[in-house]
Order: structure tokens, then sequence, then C-alpha cells
């Protein structure tokens, strides 16, 4: 009998209603049935038996979750079940993003503006690689994947394969780096470049964190290929042969960017005169000069700013094909898990329209070529026909996903655990921040935590200070926070670091914190979006992992939502009550491990937090800490002089001064 692939580890044995969704979602699969819906609540083990049924068909799978913060928790509850596989992570990579847009009114042109997530960029770049060297791969994704990122084919075709005992030249080697995107940097040394030393030629690999390649040459002979630490130097081993991929997924062969160029111009040939025609002059020079120059720089380097509005004459496709996206590098027989479906479906269908408006705008106005328009994301109807065999997970499945089954589903209600859902109260909203405060003390004093769902990010803001002024540790956590700082919070507030998580939308699906004994909803009877039944149902959930947890409800009515939410937690809780008593068990609070940092996974030099006392105040470093500190002031000041932040820059480095005046 072959070995399995994927090797699931785990302390747990299927329980609870895990003993009948594991197998009717595996032969659901078997049977070829295309679509299935895991109705799943809260602490009942969703990931667990995603893991199962994974590790049941041994195929290569996608999750997709809806905000990064949740695809941060897959990714770290997938690699503690398989950590000998190829666990990914695949999501945007800007800390921040301005697209391109021109506004009519004001005749005024908006830049392209972003900052790539160097940690992140590197995670996609290692999923791509896994996808195409590996079966046993699960790679877990944001709704971002719909995105075009380059043909999977042309990113293949790419990839330079270099064996110890061969020949090659190395001014040609070195060429075929810069096509791959490597920059040649022979003092900064990082992701993405390489250096050479006479007949040494060291490279850092675009999907590597710690680990780089170094290449010895006796002639045109490469003697010798050893992984060693950039930063140390240190030596890991001898490789036999290394597999060099692109540091961009937008990188082209030279036949085809030649082809390219030929179909640009052509483009341009044929929408100049149109322009013309309709007396618009300006538009039609604009777009002459900004593509003569982009054309000009992709002949020379082989890309140009915003190469990506050129993706349909760089992929060869058809005008209105649906672009390539990270579906084009999963294998035929993948699956694919749509987690909290309720809300990753219906963003899917909402992304295409606002990016078809935006480059419509552009496109008229002679800021680029109509081809603009086909660098989108997947359209609903594409991604429908693209999707392998799915399994919609969520603890209140939409009305597509269940038309989708015929109204079937598996139910997954019963929680190993015994936990019921937590019991609820509702409490009047002129008192609700008083209250609050004087409920989250009796809750910290029993060792628990807190959290708190608004309805604005302002006010997420405003009470957080306002608790802290009170003497509460409190952060807040909503879309503004930067990815890895959101998964960074959640850990924080696990270890007790502070007590209190203010949010707003992003404290509803998906989080696992089972030391939360309060979930306060402010507002609960605010009808709309946040306030709806699927949300107060999924944001009192977030409580259920805890058995002395409580849901409070601040409202001066009952909506039909809160309605709806409050029948449906009573339901629950009786079904797992008469299964707690049928089966003597007692509820147990969720015991679940607390992960590392992201940065312990993606080897991400994050920055350096100076120790603080327990009153809050900065504390003076320890001798092994200063020197830490400094470095991380030095790049402070680095990075701000570069943004051209001269003010930040000098402040730093008055600090860096008297600091290294005091040592």
């Amino acid at each position: 009998m072959s070995k399995k692939l994927f090797q699931l580890e785990s302390d747990y044995e299927p329980a609870g209603d895990q003993l009948t969704a594991i197998p009717a979602l595996t032969q659901g699969l078997l049977d070829g049935k295309r679509n299935q819906v895991l109705l799943g609540v809260t602490g009942s083990g969703k990931t667990y038996t995603m893991a199962q049924v994974i590790n049941n068909l041994q195929r290569p799978a996608m999750i997709m979750a809806h905000n990064k913060t949740l695809a941060a928790q897959l990714y770290q509850e997938m690699k503690h079940f398989y950590p000998h596989n190829a666990v990914e992570y695949f999501v945007s990579y800007y800390d921040y993003y301005q697209p391109e847009a021109y506004v009519a009114r004001t005749d005024t042109f908006i830049e392209k503006d972003s900052s790539i997530n160097e940690q992140i960029d590197r995670l996609r770049h290692s999923a791509t690689r896994s996808l195409l060297e590996r079966r046993d791969v699960i790679v877990i994704a944001s709704v971002s994947c719909i995105y075009g990122i380059g043909s999977a084919e042309s990113y293949s075709l790419m990839v330079k394969h270099i064996k110890a005992g061969m020949e090659y030249d190395q001014r040609k080697l070195m060429k075929s780096l810069t096509e791959l995107q490597y920059e040649r940097h022979d003092l900064d040394f990082h992701r993405g470049t390489f250096r050479v030393r006479g007949d040494v030629l060291d490279i850092f690999p675009a999907h590597m964190a710690d680990q780089a390649w170094r290449l010895s040459f006796f002639g045109d002979e490469l003697e010798e290929i050893q992984a060693f630490d950039p930063l140390t130097g240190e030596i890991h081993g001898k490789l036999d042969q290394v597999a060099i991929y692109p540091n961009s997924h937008y990188v082209i062969p030279r036949p085809t960017i030649e082809r390219a160029i030929g179909t640009i111009k052509a483009e341009l040939k044929e929408r100049l005169p149109q322009f013309e025609s309709m007396g618009k002059l300006v538009e039609a020079q604009r777009l002459g000069q900004r593509t003569q120059f982009d054309l000009e720089m992709i002949q020379e380097t082989g890309a140009c700013r915003g190469i990506e509005n050129y993706s349909r004459h760089l992929s060869g496709q058809l005008p209105g094909a649906p672009p390539p996206t990270l579906f084009s590098y999963l294998p035929d027989d993948a699956l694919l898990f749509m987690d909290e479906s309720h809300v990753s479906v219906s963003q899917i269908g909402g992304m295409y329209k606002g990016d078809r408006s935006r480059k419509t705008t552009l496109s008229e106005h002679g800021f680029r070529l109509p081809s603009c328009m086909d660098n989108r994301p997947l359209k609903f109807e594409e991604w429908e026909t693209t999707r392998p065999q799915t399994v919609f997970v969520s603890a209140t499945p939409a009305k597509w996903e269940l038309e989708q089954t015929g109204g079937e589903f598996v139910e997954q209600v019963i929680r190993p655990t015994g936990l019921l859902d937590p019991p609820y109260e509702i409490k009047p909203v002129a008192v609700q921040v008083d209250d609050l405060m004087a409920e989250a003390k009796l809750t910290i004093a029993k060792g628990f935590r807190v959290m708190v769902t608004t309805l604005t990010k302002r006010m997420a803001e405003e009470l957080t200070e306002y608790l802290t002024e009170a003497g509460n540790k409190v952060a807040y956590l909503h879309s503004d926070v930067d990815t890895l700082d959101r998964i960074e919070i959640i850990r924080q507030l696990r270890l007790g670091e502070f007590d209190i998580l203010v949010g707003v939308n992003l404290l509803r699906e998906g989080l696992d914190i089972p030391e939360c004994g309060l979930m306060a909803i402010l507002d609960a009877d605010k009808e709309g979006f946040l306030r709806s039944a699927t949300s107060l149902i999924q944001t009192i959930g977030r409580a259920a992992r805890n058995s002395e947890a409580r849901v409070i409800l601040y409202a001066d009515k009952i909506t039909n939502s809160m309605q709806i939410a409050m029948d449906e937690t009573d339901r629950r809780r009786a079904k797992q009550m008469a299964h707690n008593e049928k089966h003597g068990i007692i509820p147990t609070t969720v015991v679940s491990r607390i992960s590392g940092s992201m940065s312990d996974d993606v080897k991400a030099n994050t920055s350096w937090k100076r120790p603080k006392n327990a009153d809050g105040s900065p504390a003076e470093p320890s001798s092994g800490d200063s020197q830490e500190y400094l470095k991380h002031l030095r790049d402070r000041m680095l990075e701000a002089a570069s943004n051209l932040e001269f003010e930040e820059a000098a402040r730093i480095r008055d600090e860096l001064e008297k600091l290294e005046k005091a040592a």
C-alpha cells in the first residue's frame, strides 16, 4: 500500500455530528457531486471536518475565506493538522492600494499607488510554486484569488532549472535571472535579488524567507550548489539541483513579449483614429504618448509600470476572455471549500462591476487602451464555471448555496465538546457603555476576555479610547488595521496582553477565541447588514467556545432579525442539550492552542516591539534587547527617509543618538 501524501496529525477523533458529516461529505465528493453544503455551527469543528475530508480523498485543496484575518487563522490551524505537507497562504499582498483612476468632473488623474507586503508576496510565490511542483497542497486564500495574476503556463515556462555538475555560461545565467525580474544587488542582498563574487553566484529565491542558494563555478562548470542563511552565512547543506521561479507572476517569455508588443501596437493604431473621428485630440495624444512609453519599457526591460493593464496581450487571450487567476494553477481534481460561504460567495459577485466602471472611464479619456478592462477579477459566472468540486461551509448558508444543492445540506450542529450556544440577555441602549464596563469588569475578574462589536469604525476607536482611559487594557480591530497586525492583535488577546477587543464586522465570522467570556453587541436593534439575522447569529456564535460565556444584546426593541437569531440560538441549544443528556456529556470549554506569531511562519522581519512595564510605559531594553531595538530604529529611520518623511526620520535619528550615547 502506497504511503499517503496528506498526513493528518491531530490529538482529536471525530465526535458529535462530525461522525456523520465527514463520511457524508467524503462520499458526496466521491460520487461526483459538484456542490455540497456543510451547515456547521461555531465550535462544532468545521476546520477539523475539512481536514478529515482532505485526508480521506488525498486531493489538493483550496479553502477560500472572505477576509485575511480568517484566512490566517485557517492557515495556522491547517499547518497544525498537516505539519508535513504544503499548507500555503494566498491573500492580497497590498498593505496600501490606490488604484489608477480618473475623475472626469474635476479633470483629476490619480496615479496608481501601492505598498506591497513583502512577507505576503513571498507566501503567494510559495503557494504557486507548491501548486506547480507538488500534489500535497492546501492553499488558504482570500477572495482576492479571483483577480488576474498572470498565466500559469507562462509562469511555469519561465522556471529555470539548475543542476550541479552541468555547464552554464555565468553571464547568460545572470541575464536569465534579470528576465525573471531578479535584480542584482551586491550589497543589499534580499529576496528577489542576486549577487556575484567572482565565480560565486548567490541567489535569494522569490519564494523563500530564510534560505538562499550559492552557485560555485569552475569556469563554466557548476561545481556545487549550497543552501545558506542569507543573514548569518551559515551553510545549511548541499543541493543536487534547484528550480528558480520568477520574481513576479507577470514575468513573460521574450517571444511572448515580442508578440504582445505587436498586438498592443495594432490596438493603438485602431484606437487613435476613433478618438480623432470624435474630435478627442487631447485623448488621442495622451493615449499615444503613454502607450508608446510603456512599449519602450516592455521592449527594453520586459516590464513597465502598470503592465497588468496589458494582460490580455501578454496572455494571448481573446477580448472578454476570463483572466488567468490562482484557479488556473489548481489541478483538475482539486477540492474547494468556501468557508463562511454566506459572505465569501456574495463578495465574488460584487468585485467585477466596480473594477469595470473605473477602467471604462480610464479608457474613454485616453489613459488606457480598451484592453485594460480585461485585467479584472472573474465575473461571478466565470468563477461558477471555473471552480472545482465545492463544499460551502457556513453556520448560516445563504439562499444561493442551498439552491445549488436543491436545499440539501449536511448538518454539523452537535459540538464534540458538549458546549451550548451561549445564553443571551437584552439590555437598554441608553446604558450600554456604562453597563458594558461593569459587565466587562466581572468577566475579566474570572480570567476571561471580552469582545465588543460596534456599528462603525469611529465608534470602535472612540470606545477603545474611553475604555482605556478608564484603566482597561483594550484594542480595536477593523479593516484599516494591517493584515498581519490583525492576526497579532487576536493572538495577544488570547495571551491576555489585553482583555477587551472592540471591532466592527471583523468580529463576526470564523474567529476562534475560546477565552471569550462575554460578547457584547452594541445597538443590536439597528436593522441593517451588521445587525441582520445572519450577522447576529454569527456574532452570538463567537461566544460558543466557552462554557461560561454570555451574550448581551443592547437594544430598546426586539427587531425581526433579533428574533430570528434568538430563535435559532434556542433551537441549537435545545438540540445540544438533548444530545448531552443522552450521552452524559458535561460541556467543556474548547482548548485551542495559541499559535505562534504569523511572523514565525513567514519568517517575517516584523518590527521589534519595545517591552513595556506593567503600567504600559516603555521599559528599558535589556542588554540582549537593546541592540535589536537600535537596529529597529535604524531601519525605521532609513524607511522614513526613503519615503521622504524627513521630519520623522530626523526625530528617530535624535532618539537613536540619545540611546547610543546612553549605552
